[in-house]
Parts: C-alpha cells; sequence; structure tokens
C-alpha cells in the first residue's frame, strides 16, 4: 500500500510540472507570447497603428496606405519575421494612440508619434527614427513669420496632439481650432477660416506639396520644437522595444532606412536623414 501510494504521489507531482511546463509560454508566464515577439514570432501578422491624411507619412488610398512611417513599419514587421501580407494596418489619429496600444487594438502605432514624458508614462517607445520640428503652414502671401506673429490668430491643429498643447501652453494669445486630422486644417486654411496650420515641419511639406496646394501655401520656415518620433507599443513589452531598436539599428547598415525615404519623403526633395542610433531611447 505504502509503495502504490507514493507511486500516485510522484504521478501527481510529474503531473502538475508537466502542466507547469505547458503554462509557461502563455500570458501568465515569460511574457513574450504577450508580446510583439512573441505573437510575431508565432502567428507571423501585426498590427500596425497609422495615419491615413498624412502625404509622405501615411496616407490611405482606397485600401492601401502608403508613405514613410508605413515603409518604417514594414522594416519593423520584416525583422520580426513577419511578412508584408502579414501586416494590418489601422487608421490612428493623434487623440486615440494610447487607447488603441492599451486596449490591444494594434501590435504598435506608427504615425508621426512624439516621444515625450508623458505618453512614456503609459505606452513604451522605439525609436527615435526621425526628428522633426513644430512649424507653420500659412498662406503664401500670410504675413506671418512664426509663432511670435500668433496673437489673435487662428491656429489649428490636432487634438491630443504635441503641437496642439504647445500651442495652448506656449502661445496663449493664439486661437487655437482643434480637429481630428491635419487634412481638415489644411482645408480649413484652404477656404480661410484659419490663418496657420501648425504641427510638424515635415507633415506641413507634405501638404504643402500635393498637386491642388501647390503654390496657395507656405511652410514658415522657423521650427521651435524638436519632434522625436517613437514607435509606440505596449508598456510592458520592454522584449519588444528593444527588439524594435535592434531593427532600427539594422537598418540603417542594411540601407533599407534611406531606401524608405527615398520611396516616400525624398520626393520632396529633401536628402535622407542621418538616423543616429546612438539616441534610440533606453525601454522601459
Amino acid at each position: 500500500m505504502r509503495i502504490t501510494r507514493l507511486t500516485a504521489v510522484a504521478g501527481v507531482f510529474a503531473l502538475a510540472m508537466a502542466a507547469a511546463a505547458c503554462g509557461g509560454g502563455d500570458d501568465s508566464g515569460s511574457g513574450k507570447a504577450s508580446g510583439i515577439v512573441g505573437k510575431a514570432s508565432s502567428d507571423k501578422k501585426l498590427v500596425v497603428g497609422t495615419k491615413a491624411d498624412q502625404p509622405g507619412l501615411g496616407l490611405q488610398t482606397g485600401g492601401a496606405y502608403t508613405g514613410f512611417d508605413v515603409e518604417i513599419a514594414k522594416i519593423i514587421a520584416k525583422g520580426l519575421g513577419v511578412p508584408e501580407t502579414g501586416i494590418e494596418f489601422k487608421t490612428t489619429v493623434s487623440s486615440n494612440r494610447e487607447p488603441f496600444i492599451q486596449q490591444g487594438q494594434v501590435d504598435i502605432v506608427v504615425a508621426t508619434y512624439t516621444i515625450n514624458e508623458d505618453r512614456k508614462k503609459v505606452v513604451n517607445f522605439g525609436g527615435p527614427y526621425f526628428v522633426a520640428g513644430q512649424d507653420l503652414l500659412v498662406p503664401t502671401a500670410s504675413t506671418i513669420t512664426g509663432p511670435e506673429a500668433l496673437a489673435g490668430k487662428k491656429v489649428c491643429s490636432v487634438s491630443g496632439s504635441t503641437p496642439a498643447k504647445r500651442i495652448q501652453t506656449e502661445y496663449k494669445d493664439a486661437k487655437l481650432q482643434q480637429f481630428d486630422s491635419y487634412s481638415k486644417c489644411v482645408q480649413a486654411l484652404s477656404d480661410g477660416s484659419v490663418d496657420a496650420v501648425t504641427t510638424d515641419d515635415i507633415i506641413l511639406a507634405g501638404y504643402a506639396s500635393q498637386e491642388q496646394y501647390v503654390g496657395k501655401f507656405k511652410v514658415v520656415g522657423k521650427k521651435f520644437s524638436e519632434e522625436p518620433y517613437g514607435i509606440g507599443l505596449k508598456k510592458t513589452d520592454s522584449e519588444g522595444c528593444k527588439k524594435i531598436n535592434e531593427i532600427l539599428k539594422a537598418s540603417v547598415t542594411d540601407g533599407s532606412y534611406k531606401a524608405a525615404w527615398d520611396k516616400t519623403l525624398g520626393k520632396s526633395g529633401q536628402a535622407a536623414p542621418t538616423l543616429d542610433v546612438a539616441k534610440l531611447t533606453n525601454c522601459a
């Protein structure tokens, strides 16, 4: 009887250990399955949040997305082992980037997403993969020469964006108009209902170069911020963040970063920037 009981106890212990081993790969184990590295490895899929209305960066035409951010997302996906056919792009606006990440509606966000301390409290950031600067888009005949000339002027930006918050806090004499997309701001500038549009210089240049606006607008050319664009992902996904930075480093040496620029924003005539890999973020 004693031998039988010992055998039974040993059997129960073995089953418990086997169950624990099997459970090690789920969300309660190492965490890999819940992060982008684990998901990409197992599913060969990646859901990417990106803008849909920013020429040269993230623009949706029919079911297709094009732009520099889109190409950066493809580089990240490839580095994770996900083919282009496994990428699902999801239109993301400035105000829902954090919720989309937190709720798991997207795996990563590549959407002119400025890295700042407030956002780092709730999401993780790989990058920066590009550093822009806030500027102003105005009619060609406008006398606005910079942010110091915005007092009493109607200035349009996007709700929840860093540029909108900067106008609210640093240029309080300006009359801020907020929409959910920059395309609406540019349309308002076109019909004369606002005096200026503000966001990052490269975004504004993209709009100014669109066929319907050529000759109508100008970028003032007086940057008043530094906007490091990062790749957002879940706060807890430190492994995924580190992997993204590894992929970005590799994109410099293999030429894919420059190729992404030349294919998109390079058409504006601006040479590809140098990606400073020494400034990639320390993942949380």
